[in-house]
């Protein structure tokens, strides 16, 4: 059940969106005009012009509203699941990032004091650092009160999520860790927009895996999937073919990642990660499953909350 949430952004908290929309479509729709009339076929090129200018500014406004919905998902995620004293697991990615700029801000402003944020990777280490919350290092020690992040896709009714699809600006995949964190979360949120909530999972799932005779394991995945997906090894950098080409990536500690591709929806991504680890030579891989979650959805607007027992949040 989904719970929908009307967000009305004051003034003073909206406006720097409101200025990042106003520059996109100010920018979008600058064009320079032509000295004279001229003609495409039966269309005049001020005609042309028009549609385009129309079309721009309907793009814009488009990808603004969406960064809009993201923030208003962030702004919820915090107002609703952050308290002070607080150990905080900072995740990865577009809404992550809008949710640490907000949490910053709320810190800042002294509606909060004493978070202690737990950063997935060094982008949002850097973000974090930024907004001026302190940071520490995770462990698996380390207990966490509550944990947010993006999810590439989240399939519905179960609420399981594929993260690690996304390349970081190092080059290096932060999965690994971002995956241990949510799982040391005794509260989980994942921010998403409304495209990524579905019911038939397609694309990759990221694996990791020993380096050493990582092609048997990568044979044996392809086997287990045989005719559903494709498995590639990730280079570090670019693109490259199935061996992941002359310069494939390598963790720090010296593991490959796998993109297994599907190219069929899967039905259930739980035994899909179950399957997964049975196989020697997998390390982990980029499935969070049977772990309490909450999925909040930017949509047309609204916020809607998800629970992972599908009923009311109180």
């Amino acid at each position: 059940m989904f719970v929908t949430v009307n967000l009305t952004r004051p003034a003073n908290e909206a406006s720097t969106m409101e200025a990042m929309a106003g520059a996109s479509m100010s920018s979008s729709a600058r064009l320079r005009p032509y000295p004279r009339l001229r003609r495409i076929g039966n269309v005049t090129v001020a005609a042309v012009r028009r549609r385009c200018r129309r079309h721009a500014i309907t793009c814009a406004a488009a990808a603004d509203a969406d960064v809009v919905a993201l923030f208003d998902a962030a702004k919820l995620t915090v107002d609703r699941f952050v308290e002070s004293g607080m150990v905080v697991g900072l995740g990865s990615g577009p809404a992550s990032g809008l949710a640490i700029q907000y949490l910053g801000t709320r810190l800042r402003r002294g509606y909060l004091t004493g978070i202690l944020g737990i950063p997935s990777s060094t982008i949002s280490a850097s973000e974090a650092e930024k907004a001026g919350i302190q940071v520490g290092s995770y462990e698996e020690s380390t207990q966490i009160d509550f944990a947010f992040t993006d999810a590439d896709i989240i399939e519905e009714d179960t609420l399981a999520a594929v993260i690690g699809r996304r390349k970081t600006e190092s080059g290096e995949p932060s999965f690994m860790e971002e995956k241990g964190i949510v799982k040391s979360a005794g509260k989980l949120a994942f921010i998403i927009g409304h495209d990524k909530y579905v019911k038939g999972v397609e694309g990759s799932i990221p694996v990791l895996v020993k380096s050493a005779n990582w092609i048997d394991t990568a044979e044996e995945i392809d086997d287990l999937f045989l005719g559903d997906a494709e498995v590639w090894r990730r280079p570090s950098f670019g693109t490259a073919g199935p061996l992941g080409g002359d310069f494939p990536l390598v963790t720090k500690e010296g593991h490959h990642v796998l993109d297994v591709v599907f190219t069929t929806p899967i039905p259930d991504l739980a035994k899909v990660a179950e399957s997964l680890e049975k196989i020697a030579g997998v390390v982990d891989h980029g499935i969070v499953s049977s772990i309490p979650s909450y999925v909040v959805v930017a949509l047309n607007g609204e916020v809607q909350v998800l629970d992972e027992k599908s009923s009311v949040i109180p």
